[in-house]
């Protein structure tokens, strides 16, 4: 299956037959998850915490025993849809790397997918697919443009215009978790300073603060301060998009409206006085699902003859 001729966006109106059979997974800095998708139903899901310092050969032998376990069960994939939580090189299906655990360079995510599961697999980053999950199954549903942000332990983008996930010309769009909002601020893994990420995601919170952000976001000081970083990376995506709706999801969103009151309030400070940019901020309706819905969608657009390639080729 060659992905070389896909276009910096794809559309995901492709649906899947009635009994197609997906095997979803999310790979975060945190935790992942495997989702089996029947009918367009979740039936089966897993969620195991990240172990960095085992780094992709750790993270795929708890895939491969999870896997193995549902096989027993029945479940037999058409097809997989990955969200990685980094970046990723879309056209060639390769992971460019993990800003949080050590060793995903170049590492044959997909291949290894399609080799344990003897299915086609589809991959992309975890906001983009999260922007596709929102879009199709949540928040997201009947906004577009659409700005999805996911706000874990890290930070990424995903944008979803004219019913397609965008991904510039080199499938590095959306990455707003490294815009510099602090200029000569600390030290942001990727090498810059001050980035979106390193001021606000739960990675860096909890080192900075010395407490995990869950708790963090019950102290209404430490919200106020918060919401005043948080707000600005916001307007960026406003200005440049002017999205119809910006959906947040991940871990820190989970703190609902003590978040999202305050930060809409700083956003209306922040924002240029001209601007008529609608200003609708909501959280993400499928909760931790956002990606595994996402990965769905992104598997349905698997056309097809690479299906059928796959399936000849396991006879």
């Amino acid at each position: 299956m060659k992905f070389q001729n896909i276009p910096p966006h794809i559309n995901y109106g492709y649906v899947h037959d009635e009994d197609m059979r997906v095997l979803a997974i999310d790979i975060g800095g945190t935790k992942f998850t495997l989702g089996a998708f029947e009918c367009g139903r979740l039936t089966l899901r897993e969620s195991r915490i990240t172990d960095r310092s085992g780094g992709p050969a750790w993270m795929f032998s708890q895939i491969e025993r999870i896997f193995d376990e549902w096989r027993q069960k029945g479940f037999q994939p058409d097809s997989c849809g990955i969200g990685f939580g980094g970046p990723v090189h879309f056209s060639s299906q390769t992971v460019t790397l993990s800003t949080h655990v050590a060793g995903w360079a170049e590492y044959p995510l997909v291949e290894n997918v399609k080799r344990l599961t003897g299915a086609p697999a589809i991959m992309d980053n975890d906001a983009n697919v999260g922007a596709l999950g929102e879009a199709c199954h949540g928040a997201g549903r009947g906004a577009d443009p659409l700005f999805y942000m996911t706000l874990s332990t890290g930070i990424g983008g995903g944008m979803v215009i004219d019913g397609r996930v965008y991904r510039g010309a080199d499938s590095f769009a959306g990455e707003i978790g490294h815009l510099t909002i602090v200029p000569d601020g600390p030290d942001c893994l990727c090498g810059s300073r001050g980035c979106y990420e390193r001021m606000c995601c739960g990675l860096w919170l909890e080192r900075d603060y010395g407490k995990p952000a869950k708790e963090l976001l019950l102290e209404p000081e430490f919200v106020r301060r918060y919401v005043v970083y948080l707000a600005r990376g916001l307007k960026a995506a406003l200005m440049l998009l002017n999205p119809a709706r910006i959906v947040i999801g991940g871990g820190i969103s989970k703190a609902g409206e003590r978040l999202f009151v305050p930060l809409r309030e700083e956003l209306g400070r922040q924002m240029t006085s001209w601007s008529r940019a609608r200003r609708t901020v909501v959280p993400a309706e499928l909760g931790d699902d956002s990606v595994l819905y996402g990965a769905l969608a992104l598997a349905g657009t698997l056309q097809p003859s690479d299906l059928a390639t796959t399936r000849v080729s396991q006879i």
